[in-house]
């Protein structure tokens, strides 16, 4: 009884710091979506992420520098899907971006030296356009079509039964001067509104009024006014559309599987401790068995490199280190349960081929070039690297169980 309580104990632990973990960049990835919904228009994603091996490869370059983990990629690359992108592309995507990142450079430098500081993310790019190069094999008609959405306040062809009526049409609008009505006078002078100011009216005017041929130079101030506050005004209304949209619409497609992966997670992190790994060595079997237990679990890029440093000290090779922090960050349940849920089992099948062959493939040839060039890794590693206090994953953990339960949520929004 005792027992099974300190496993159910170190069950909730682990469910806890991973939900820490995850929560800030998860928050992340949804605002990057949300503001992307509502800022980026589809044709521009259409346009460089669909069709096409670029296509690809420009996911795998803007995806690599972003600070995203396994669960925040998750709502980014869901809207990159639903706004246009190619399913390669967007599987291209997928393994860039958590993978590698401007923050687990560094640290990857921090511990693991210089050599995994360049050669990760060469890694990480390379393994995407692979993998985004496998799923471009599928046929068209087994990859699911992307979810689109629709943005309040369009309107879709079905609406053209709605007419506006026309504006008048207004003759002899070519100048300034003939674009008034002209109340007939009694002399001739009184035709032209031009020269009006040599006539006394004798009707009082309003000091606010002036004569359409007045300086130009107060109507533009008075144009450029509106503009800025028209883009002002445009830009928090977006901005607002974007957060509202992903607080909302994202967090909810996602919520399920972000919940299934942590819960899976933390059973793997509690029931399988880091010296069942080390028992098998180095090698090609300790690589394969490197993924087979990674690719479920969550782990971020970032997180993964104090572990994977944690496995070169106790004997592990570089390359299977490097197996744990390709395939880890690249995939888990919660990723797995979106790529099938958005664009179909033969594309999930293609995926996970793509990132288990080009780990195994960069960490065999990592192994190998440091064994040539009599590379010493674990000379270059240091300290390790502080991640983000856990009050601060917490509160944002908080803020995504608030958003995920819709009775909440509909308390503040």
């Amino acid at each position: 009884m005792v027992v099974i309580m300190e496993h159910l104990y170190s069950l909730v632990d682990n469910f806890i710091d991973l939900s820490a973990e995850a929560s800030p960049w998860l928050l992340l990835g949804l605002l990057i979506a949300g503001l992307m919904k509502a800022w980026v228009p589809s044709k521009i994603l259409s346009k460089h992420l669909g069709k096409g091996k670029s296509a690809i490869v420009k996911a795998a370059l803007i995806g690599a520098p972003l600070p995203l983990c396994s669960c925040g990629v998750i709502p980014v690359a869901t809207e990159l899907r639903r706004s246009g992108a190619s399913a390669p592309a967007t599987a291209s995507f997928l393994v860039a971006t958590p993978e590698t990142g401007i923050d687990s450079v560094s640290v990857s430098y921090a511990l693991l030296g210089p050599v995994f500081a360049i050669y990760r993310p060469f890694a990480a790019i390379m393994s995407a356009i692979i993998t985004g190069l496998l799923v471009a094999t599928t046929k068209e008609e087994s990859i699911k079509p992307p979810v689109t959405t629709t943005k309040e306040g369009t309107t879709s062809c079905c609406s053209s039964t709605t007419t506006v009526e026309p504006l008048p049409k207004a003759e002899n609008k070519s100048t300034c001067c003939k674009s008034q009505p002209i109340k007939k006078a009694e002399s001739p002078v009184q035709s032209s509104c031009c020269s009006s100011s040599s006539i006394e009216n004798s009707y009082p005017q309003p000091s606010t009024q002036s004569s359409c041929c007045s300086s130009s130079a107060t109507s533009s101030i008075a144009d450029v006014s509106l503009i800025e506050k028209s883009f002002i005004s445009d830009f928090i209304e977006k901005t607002k559309t974007g957060v509202y949209y992903a607080s909302t619409k994202l967090i909810d497609d996602i919520i399920i599987w972000l919940a299934i992966g942590i819960t899976f997670a933390a059973i793997v992190r509690t029931f399988l401790p880091e010296e069942f790994l080390l028992n098998y060595g180095s090698g090609l079997p300790a690589m394969l068995l490197m993924i087979v237990i990674s690719i479920p679990m969550y782990i971020c890029a970032t997180a993964s490199t104090p572990i994977a440093a944690g496995f070169i000290m106790a004997g592990l090779s570089p390359g299977t280190a490097l197996v744990f922090m390709m395939a880890g960050p690249a995939s888990n349940i919660s990723t797995l349960g979106v790529i099938k849920n958005e664009m179909g089992g033969a594309v999930l099948i293609r995926y996970l081929l793509g990132v288990a062959l080009s780990a195994l493939g960069f960490a065999m040839l990592l192994d190998y070039g440091l064994t040539f060039f009599a590379i010493n890794i674990t000379e270059q590693m240091s300290h390790s690297h502080e991640m983000l206090p856990q009050w601060f994953g917490l509160a944002c953990a908080c803020l995504i169980v608030l958003l995920g339960i819709k009775p909440l949520r509909r308390l503040v929004l």
